[in-house]
């Protein structure tokens, strides 16, 4: 493999890694102001437990994240330093503006929420609880605007190869944006969905559940019913903006090598990249025409329509695939699960055990869409870094070479696949003893009425 090929490889698995963890705390931070305010209004002391298990999650992976992105973000300068010499004027803005807005925000009052319940006032706590879930959503603003604005680029000029910026509201609300932005969000409620849905089903299976455990199941499983029909829906709209804007992303994903009319919709095949064409193909006649122009006789492009300016096809083909049947899957189980549970009252003792394993199995299942979603997203881009304008083989360093690439990404994987594995052990083992969790958590509020709550509860 040459630098380049190593390069982009790295990078991938910085990514790969660092997206697990935005995932869960986009979506956390706000399931965790709703467990506050329920806590508030309730005074039920479930509430409260199930706030105190779920923000020991919420740290742990804040934690991961911030250090993972770090490192990534030195790759800018290692491996890429070509991207920020002709994009700098467009990529630094946005990444500062990350910084200085959510990141600030963020580390401003996390502190406050993970060690300041009963130091300060319930309204306060609350208050920072809202600003760090109000963090998490800016940093992906920002973070979106610029992926967005790489796949879709506009509001600019380029002068002497270098990229200005002629109307910054064009830059950040770019043709893609929206629909990008919409669908990583809904991405992270369903993954933190099923976490939770997870989590909580194997404390039940285990018998160490607390009482916490069926409220943070049901929210879990509403949530994950509620999303997912309109993830389906945003992402059918989002597949119709990048036709528009990528024809070859499409292509590949669709597998479709030569341009015809009416299309068909390739539900198993595989892509030969050196005969160009498909192997085993098992295809719905006319449906993908359907699908992406409303018109079963439709003309779609082809691969062959795009020269040598088109993505791998079968890295596309296969992470579209797993991507869309894992959201199937995720609204069958969703969609079951709820009427299942809800049948048992939400009850740990009356749930069908089968459904517990099944919500078990599909604990991490929202990380398996989301990375398959994400490699169908950058590896669609290529060969460009900036989609029609700016090739990724002209931005990589040129003095780094094969074997140093090569031996860093190495220690990478290995640095990566240790961290994953004690990341979820730690999840296993917080699931398996709640009950340290909570009690180890933040003191209660002083208030009498309060401290008589948690005394019944059992969690003073």
């Amino acid at each position: 493999m040459d630098a380049l090929i190593l390069a982009r490889m790295q990078f991938a698995a910085n990514i790969t890694f660092h997206i697990l963890f935005p995932t869960i705390t986009i979506a956390l931070g706000w399931l965790l102001l709703l467990f506050r305010w329920r806590w508030l209004t309730t005074r039920d002391t479930a509430w409260l437990a199930a706030y105190r298990f779920w923000t020991k999650v919420f740290a742990l992976s804040f934690a991961l994240g911030v250090v993972s992105g770090i490192t990534m973000s030195f790759q800018f300068g290692t491996n890429w330093p070509g991207f920020m010499e002709k994009a700098g004027n467009v990529a630094g803005p946005l990444l500062g503006y990350e910084v200085l807005t959510a990141f600030f925000l963020e580390a401003g009052f996390l502190g406050v929420m993970l060690f300041g319940h009963g130091r300060v006032s319930e309204r306060v706590h609350m208050m920072a609880s809202f600003f760090v879930a109000f963090g998490t959503t800016v940093s992906a603003f920002w973070i979106l605007a610029l992926n967005s604005w790489m796949q879709t680029p506009a509001g600019h000029v380029v002068v002497d190869g270098v990229f200005e910026v002629v109307d910054w509201f064009e830059v950040i609300f770019n043709p893609s944006f929206p629909y990008r932005f919409s669908h990583v969000l809904l991405a992270s409620g369903l993954t933190c969905a099923f976490l939770m849905a997870g989590l909580s089903a194997w404390q039940m299976l285990k018998g160490v559940a607390l009482h916490s455990a069926p409220k943070v199941l049901r929210v879990g499983l509403t949530v994950a019913a509620l999303l997912i029909p309109v993830q389906i829906m945003v992402g059918d709209m989002h597949g119709l903006n990048t036709l528009e804007h990528q024809p070859q992303k499409i292509a590949a994903m669709e597998g479709i090598w030569h341009t015809e009319r009416g299309a068909p919709l390739l539900l198993f095949a595989w892509p030969d990249a050196a005969t160009r064409s498909n192997h085993f193909e098992v295809a719905i006649p006319n449906l993908a025409s359907l699908i992406l122009r409303h018109d079963p006789h439709a003309e779609i492009q082809g691969i062959d329509a795009f020269g040598d300016a088109h993505p791998p096809v079968a890295p596309l083909f296969w992470g579209f695939r797993i991507m869309v049947g894992m959201g199937v899957l995720m609204l069958a189980v969703s969609w079951v699960g709820w009427w299942l549970a809800r049948r048992a009252g939400w009850s740990a003792d009356r749930i069908p055990q089968r459904l517990l394993w099944v919500l078990a199995g599909m604990t991490f299942s929202g990380w398996v869409a989301t990375v398959a979603g994400w490699y169908v997203t950058e590896i669609g881009r290529q060969p460009f870094v900036v989609y029609g304008l700016l090739r990724t083989a002209d931005v990589a360093a040129t003095n780094v070479t094969a074997p140093m690439i090569g031996l860093s990404l190495a220690m990478y994987l290995v640095l990566y696949l240790g961290l994953i594995v004690a990341y979820v052990g730690v999840l296993k083992y917080m699931a398996e003893k709640p009950e340290d969790t909570v009690e180890k958590g933040p003191p209660a509020p002083a208030d009498d009425h309060t401290r008589a709550a948690l005394s019944e509860g059992g969690l003073a």
